[in-house]
């Protein structure tokens, strides 16, 4: 038995999983949304444009906009602090840190904040103590409360994803550069920015598929008083307003359509980042 096939009997098992666990599932939602009691419809797709799934999109696109641009570039200036630092023990314990961090969301995230920033977590009473009140004018059951605790994720995912490109970063470059007499602002400007952003861009694309998509943390920290899709599908497919399923197949549907064109987004990106390096 040649290589070739050998290859292929290793990768049968992660085909395997791919096709039970990622295919089937996208083509039985593909069917179930395109399907209605007298066959073949558009109908599904007709009754997603309400203004209550509109308001849905608007506010999983805006949360996932400001969360991946904030995580994006205060990831950015905290992997610039890890990969400069002149300690090999704090590099590896920022860098453990984000790992932990980038993988700590869903339901035990949004009970930490809630102990945390809660109207009765520590933060707010040690600030009221201090004369501070954060409440009623912030709520961390509220969206912009929702967008600081996905940047609690966010941030740490843009650090592992930008720092590979900072450590690319050669030190003659900016060296070369200081000789020719650029500025700091001149360096980053006209060299170091443009070798970044492709790595820049890519984590942007990632961390916006990773806020849209997420779930566990926006209904076990807001329930249904924020109107997002996630929110909205597994109501629908939970029944607790109505029971419709094939109106949450057609909304994961035009989900999967916003992911997928992030995710192409992201490997443009990458490829080019890949062709900086």
């Amino acid at each position: 038995m040649n290589r070739h096939w050998l290859t292929w009997i290793g990768l049968a098992p992660f085909l395997a999983f791919v096709l039970a666990f990622e295919i089937l599932p996208v083509l039985t939602l593909l069917r179930s949304s395109l399907t209605g009691e007298g066959g073949p419809t558009l109908d599904n797709f007709a009754r997603a444009l309400t203004p209550t799934t509109l308001t849905a999109f608007t506010n999983s696109l805006k949360l996932a906009v400001a969360t991946a641009f904030g995580g994006t570039l205060f990831g950015s200036v905290v992997a610039y602090a890890i990969v400069t630092s002149h300690s090999p023990a704090m590099r590896h314990a920022m860098t453990a840190l984000a790992n932990v961090a980038a993988n700590f969301g869903g339901a035990p995230l949004a009970f930490a904040f809630v102990i945390t920033l809660g109207s009765t977590g520590f933060v707010t009473l040690l600030l009221g103590y201090l004369g501070i009140q954060l409440y009623p004018d912030f709520r961390i059951y509220s969206i912009t409360g929702l967008g600081i605790a996905y940047l609690y994720f966010q941030t740490p995912l843009a650090i592992l994803l930008v720092m590979p490109a900072l450590l690319g970063l050669r030190p003659e470059w900016r060296e070369a550069a200081e000789i020719l007499g650029a500025t700091t602002l001149q360096y980053w400007r006209r060299v170091a920015l443009p070798i970044l952003a492709p790595a820049i861009s890519a984590s942007f694309f990632l961390v916006f598929a990773n806020a849209f998509g997420a779930y566990a943390t926006a209904w076990t920290l807001t329930g249904s008083d924020v109107n997002l899709i996630p929110v909205q599908i597994a109501a629908l497919v939970r029944g607790e307003v109505v029971l419709d399923p094939a109106l949450a197949d057609a909304l994961a549907i035009l989900s999967l359509l916003v992911m997928a064109a992030c995710l192409l987004a992201y490997q443009y990106f990458a490829r080019r980042m890949r062709r900086t390096a």
